[in-house]
């Protein structure tokens, strides 16, 4: 016997067989294993970061190995107007309600797909009244007027024997599980966006007033050589020098301030206003407190936390469920149907025990044939799958590379900081003695000009040093997944709950109008 020919029996038996175990088909959906990685670099990094002494944000932080991270952790900056406008942003931001509303969807999808499993009752009624005569049939007889009534419930339910409906669920479910932490990581990248703009909008108010500092020196300046020039101890080359380099100066600002007021347009962006209202303002690097402590979380723990892994993981979870899916497109399809009701030739005898009718009745549907679709469907979810797991894996590298950067970012902002004051200190020195000497006649113009070109590089360096300290630190939080399992994100409406009616609403149903 040819094996298409002996499939349907073996069909037969299978369905035998998984009516009385309940089976499922396709593999069974199993949580990846937790890394083993017991760290995020090859050496031992030191638990303290070095400190600039006599500088705002300038204090050393501790790494602290497994330290939870509050939920509501811009509120370490000590900074109220930060915390206020994170809180907009989670309020007013387009992106959180898109967020809830794919959620909600993603539940409500969930919540129908359950209703697969049970079955469809339905109701149905006619009456219908007619005038017949035996000359339609060939027969001379008179004309009959007579009326039918019928009423039935009836029923249709699909035995998910092979278990493709629970399969069918426990995709949706777990696309149910992706949109929620899809919520979770625009929750997550809002609120680390928002205080690295918070941060870039006073980093550039700090380079602004630097700049300013520096155009107030190299006037000071000009008039000094200016002065010198008109007693004869200076060229007049020395003193057109000196106004270019303050022209110089003078043009970086208007970049500045560009770049000021694009920063303030995307923090507006971010709070959901318009580029026409403002906020903010009050926010100054020394306004805002770097946090000292600051948490570590395990490998192992990282991948729980982080909202774009769990998100990988429950794409996984989907690819698992459609693979079952498929399987069971390949089993054997059974359908019940059956209906319960009355007939008769008016409403008088409508109701009565002679009136009764009903049916029931079961069918059997097996594929024999189908130029290898269902099979080749079935492989293409087992692709699916690798792919989901292959994406996982990368997502975790991600993970684990974000939280590495930001390690060594807070390291290395610690140390350029230190280094930045002291490189400010020494220029600002060396140009008080520049300013001095030149004055007197002991040094040319060119060491006073060159004096006055680094202790102005070095106040920039120093204030986007102090700036990318409560960046980095901000990248870090966001790193290791934000604290949102210490937070309720979720709005009440978009978990939504299962329910029976299948009538819609009565305010969505539009009745047509007299006269129109």
């Amino acid at each position: 016997m040819s094996s298409r020919s002996s499939s349907f029996p073996r069909a037969l038996l299978l369905a035998s067989v998984a009516l009385i175990a309940g089976c499922s088909a396709g593999p069974d959906f199993k949580q990846p294993d937790k890394p083993k990685e017991q760290g995020y670099t090859p050496e031992t990094l030191d638990t303290q970061t070095a400190g600039a002494p006599g500088v705002h944000g300038g204090a050393a932080q501790t790494i602290e190995p497994g330290r939870d991270i509050p939920g509501d952790w811009w509120t370490l900056f000590r900074s109220q107007e930060l915390s206020a406008l994170v809180e907009e942003a989670m309020r007013g931001n387009p992106d959180i309600d898109a967020a809830q509303a794919s959620l909600r969807q993603a539940n409500e999808l969930l919540y129908s797909q359950q209703g697969a499993l049970f079955p469809t009752i339905s109701a149905k009624g006619s009456a219908v009244n007619q005038r017949v005569n035996g000359a339609q049939s060939g027969i001379d007889s008179p004309a009959v007027q007579f009326g039918v009534t019928s009423a039935s419930l009836n029923i249709a339910y699909s035995p998910d024997l092979f278990g493709g409906v629970r399969r069918q669920v426990e995709a949706q479910g777990a696309q149910a599980d992706y949109q929620r932490f899809q919520l979770e990581a625009t929750y997550l990248t809002l609120t680390s966006n928002v205080v690295v703009a918070a941060v870039n909008l006073a980093s550039l108010r700090a380079q602004i007033a630097a700049t300013q500092q520096v155009i107030r020196l190299q006037t000071d300046a000009l008039n000094l050589v200016q002065t010198q020039f008109n007693l004869g101890g200076a060229a007049q080359s020395d003193v057109l020098q000196q106004q270019a380099n303050l022209r110089a100066t003078q043009a970086t600002l208007p970049p500045l301030q560009k770049a000021l007021a694009q920063q303030r347009n995307g923090l507006m962006r971010l709070l959901g206003r318009s580029p026409t209202e403002d906020a903010g303002q009050g926010l100054r690097l020394d306004t805002l407190h770097l946090p000292e402590e600051l948490p570590l979380s395990l490998p192992s723990q990282l991948v729980d936390q982080r909202p774009d892994v769990r998100s990988a993981v429950a794409q996984l979870h989907t690819a698992s469920a459609n693979i079952g899916v498929a399987v069971s497109a390949q089993m054997p399809q059974f359908n019940i149907t059956g209906a319960l009701g009355f007939t008769s030739l008016g409403f008088q005898t409508m109701f009565s025990p002679a009136s009764t009718v009903w049916n029931l009745g079961i069918s059997l549907a097996q594929t024999l044939f189908d130029g290898g679709q269902l099979d080749h469907n079935r492989k293409a979810a087992i692709a699916a799958y690798d792919k989901a797991a292959a994406q996982y894996r990368g997502t975790v590298l991600s993970a684990f590379q974000d939280v590495a950067n930001a390690l060594r970012a807070i390291q290395a902002d610690a140390d350029g900081l230190r280094a930045a004051v002291a490189a400010e200190q020494t220029a600002a020195a060396s140009l008080n003695l520049s300013q001095q000497q030149y004055q007197f006649g002991a040094v040319n113009y060119l060491a006073l000009l060159q004096a006055q070109q680094t202790y102005q590089n070095a106040v920039l360096s120093r204030v986007k040093a102090q700036a990318t300290r409560y960046s980095d630190t901000a990248a870090l939080f966001q790193a290791l997944g934000g604290g949102w399992w210490n937070r309720n994100d979720v709005a009440p409406q978009s978990k939504g709950k299962p329910g029976v009616f299948t009538l819609p609403p009565i305010d969505q149903l539009h009745l047509p109008r007299a006269g129109h």
